[in-house]
């Protein structure tokens, strides 16, 4: 080394020491003492529970592990932007957040249309995503680099609940109502695979436009098709309003079905009387007189840094999101850089989150896959068991 080069050494790193920063290969947001982190989700609009509740359990999770200080000595800092559940601007705070913010990684997004329009984004500049409120077959086929889900997928919904209406209530005639965008042509899609292995095509169709209420044109559609059970898929509002115009129009034997992806508490207190015969698909255990220690530990958090909310899928689910981002922190050690991440999730194999056992590798970036049939009873999510739930 020439002594140009030598001097030029030492003061860098003296100039690092003297600014408190941690001289490592590290990529954008990793600091000595901190890594920062970022999230694009519906903060305002429509469809604003499913981002704020998500946003909540994310934070309370984070919360915790900062207090605990066990991130191999940083904290975790995210930054939040709101998308109103639109792709464009998921898209556009998307970069905002790489090159701008220059987080270390994405976590906890909202939505099919608006990841789905956001993935080239962070693909492209190579930073991982984990944990996604949306169980879209696009995210994970084929398999992204970068993509890190912890849900079951939406065609595992779809296959369960068909199983339960064709195997356990001998249905034959079964619609689909869908938000007619690419989240609602993914649970579309799932629903046909999953009906064609008996097979079975959908009765009939009706479908709404995103971030309206205009469900009368679909509901006609559906009616005039005098359905067993109907598939719907979309956000708590609009299909609220579907399950009790489509009562009021006579068809009061009919089960409904929806995606965990609906907001299953917003869904319950909008249909108020009306919660009969509707069941709802989930991604994650029942909460409600489960002894697992990760809902007393997600409960727990909440209470504490979200005192007025009460406990729910959609929170649960951002804190289950990062508990496991959390996990592939503390594995990928203090030279933290976005591969090393990477390899750390695909390194947790049948890892035990308290209650809910994920496992990743190279060739798998899904963590679970188990499938949860609930029905609502006194505003409450339970299981169903068999036949006489519905009868």
């Amino acid at each position: 080394m020439s002594m140009k080069a030598a001097v030029k050494l030492i003061m860098t790193f003296w100039l690092a020491i003297g600014c408190g920063v941690y001289v490592t290969a590290a990529d954008p947001g990793v600091s000595d003492k901190e890594i920062l982190l970022g999230s694009s989700l519906a903060l305002e609009g429509a469809a604003s529970y499913l981002g704020i509740q998500t946003n909540h359990g994310m934070n309370a999770c984070i919360n915790a592990a900062n207090e605990k200080g066990d991130i191999n000595g940083r904290k975790l800092k995210v930054i939040a932007y709101n998308d109103g559940y639109e792709p464009i601007p998921c898209m556009q705070n998307t970069q905002k957040l790489i090159s701008e913010d220059k987080v270390f990684a994405l976590t906890c997004y909202v939505g099919t249309p608006t990841s789905a329009k956001a993935q080239t984004v962070w693909t492209m500049a190579k930073v991982p995503a984990v944990g996604f409120f949306t169980g879209a077959e696009g995210l994970r086929t084929p398999l992204n680099h970068y993509n890190f889900h912890i849900r079951a997928s939406y065609y595992q919904e779809a296959d369960a609940i068909v199983d339960f209406f064709v195997n356990k209530l001998k249905f034959k005639r079964i619609a689909i109502f869908y938000q007619y965008d690419a989240f609602g042509e993914a649970v579309k899609k799932g629903t046909e695979i999953a009906l064609s292995k008996y097979s079975m095509t959908p009765v009939g169709y009706g479908d709404y436009e995103r971030n309206t209420l205009k469900i009368e044109e679909g509901l006609a559609k559906i009616k005039a098709a005098n359905p067993e059970a109907v598939v719907m898929v979309g956000t708590y509002s609009p299909l609220a309003k579907f399950v009790k115009a489509a009562k009021q129009a006579g068809l009061t034997d009919t089960v409904f079905h929806t995606v965990s992806f609906v907001g299953p508490e917003a869904f319950a207190g909008e249909l108020g009387k009306d919660s009969d015969r509707c069941v709802v698909t989930q991604v994650m255990m029942p909460y409600g007189e489960s002894n697992a220690p990760l809902i007393a530990e997600y409960k727990s958090a909440l209470k504490k840094y979200y005192p007025s909310d009460s406990p729910n899928f959609v929170s649960m689910e951002g804190f289950v999101n990062a508990k496991v981002l959390v996990e592939g922190l503390k594995r990928a050690g203090r030279d933290l850089t976005r591969e090393g991440f990477i390899k750390a999730i695909e390194s947790m194999k049948n890892v035990d989150l308290g209650g809910l056992t994920v496992s990743y590798d190279s060739s798998n970036h899904a963590g679970l896959k188990k499938v949860y049939i609930t029905r609502i009873k006194n505003g409450k999510y339970v299981e169903v068991n068999d036949i006489s739930d519905l009868k």
